[in-house]
């Protein structure tokens, strides 16, 4: 059966290389006036995924799986 989304294993590898790129993202991430206490770096990979793909991580369909890890390591590399 086909489903139009991640499947439970790409999901939580998903998760886990977002989860990689907030931590790396820590104190990187250029300041925000928006955010005077600081920027949530887990928040913006999400954010971002979102912005990108037009959903949640856990609703891009698993052929887009090997973009959505492109893209995660884009995001990591070039905090923006």
């Amino acid at each position: 059966m086909w489903l139009p989304y991640v499947n439970k294993e790409n999901a939580d590898m998903i998760f886990v290389l977002m989860r990689r790129a907030g931590d790396n993202l820590k104190g990187r991430l250029p300041p925000s006036r928006n955010h005077p206490g600081g920027r949530n770096p887990y928040a913006h990979v999400a954010t971002c995924i979102k912005q990108k793909f037009g959903m949640s991580y856990k609703d891009v369909p698993d052929g887009q799986f090997s973009d959505l890890v492109q893209f995660i390591q884009y995001i990591e590399e070039n905090p923006m």
